[in-house]
């Protein structure tokens, strides 16, 4: 039997979603932040981190965004196959996608958020004016319940990220080396400290959101498979080694975490991407 969820329902979960991201960093990523800052041995780096910290307590003391770059925002939708999304009276079209979208013109609008979508990418560069459309990406799962997971990705750091593909007979440390090569690069434009998300395997586009699907996880999770979960922390060490640590002024925090997600692959390709996230790490689940 199918379960209703009504439109409006997904319309207010997705406004609260985005709200609350703006001005709440989750726990893993304010405990990151102090952990970072009590070992940080760079004095000028030390600062920043603390004014990282009081930020972040300022914007969720007086509910104002955490940054002035609300985001762009990535959607990820988990519905079961025993739910369905109920359509308003007299809009019997409306879409769980329509849904999404006007809970998130409602939560720019009641939330103050700046508005960073422009309706065409180089022909005409005119603004939404109401940070619509989302990217939303859907995924078909058994039960009853529809799982929606709100990511406010600022443009500084998506500006950063890469795609590479490798030969299969690449080795591990080719792939590490690449990875902290793409960091390196990014440099304080990206507004380090970073969590970074890559993605390894399946094809093109694949690769590409596994390393965005890889930021909705918590920073003290593990990858299930010991071998990539070795390579998280491999890829932590070396990558805050090399810097440009926090700010852009060395130090020992370049990375607040590492984030792997694989998917298998076509025997002759072996794709790689890395999808960089800035110190705002904005992120929520709701599930319905």
């Amino acid at each position: 039997m199918l379960r209703p969820v009504e439109y409006q329902t997904i319309v207010d979960a997705v406004c609260n979603l985005c709200m609350n991201i703006a001005c709440n960093l989750s726990d893993d990523v304010l405990n990151a932040l102090k952990a970072a800052t009590v070992k940080e041995s760079n004095p000028s780096a030390k600062g920043v981190l603390m004014q990282l910290l009081l930020n972040a307590q300022i914007a969720a003391e007086k509910k104002l965004p955490i940054c002035q770059d609300t985001g762009l925002a990535v959607v990820f939708v988990e519905q079961g196959s025993s739910v369905f999304v109920n359509p308003p009276n007299g809009r019997p079209d409306a879409t769980i996608t329509d849904a999404i979208n006007e809970g998130l013109a409602k939560g720019s609008e009641s939330g103050y958020l700046r508005k960073s979508v422009v309706a065409d990418p180089l022909a005409n560069r005119s603004n939404t004016n109401n940070n619509c459309p989302a990217v939303i990406h859907y995924f078909a799962v058994s039960g009853d319940k529809i799982k929606i997971s709100l990511l406010a990705k600022g443009g500084g750091c998506e500006n950063k990220s890469r795609f590479k593909m490798f030969l299969p007979t690449a080795y591990k440390d080719d792939i590490i080396e690449w990875v902290v090569d793409v960091v390196r690069q990014a440099g304080a434009d990206a507004c380090p400290p970073f969590v970074i998300g890559v993605g390894l395997g399946g094809d093109f586009e694949l690769a590409a959101l596994l390393s965005k699907k890889a930021l909705l996880r918590r920073l003290d999770s593990k990858n299930q498979n010991d071998y990539y979960a070795d390579l998280e922390t491999e890829l932590l060490k070396r990558i805050n080694a090399v810097g440009p640590g926090t700010g852009g002024l060395g130090g020992d925090t370049t990375a607040l975490g590492v984030l792997v997600e694989t998917a298998p692959c076509h025997i002759a390709s072996l794709p790689a991407a890395v999808n960089i996230e800035c110190h705002a790490h904005r992120h929520a689940t709701a599930c319905i």
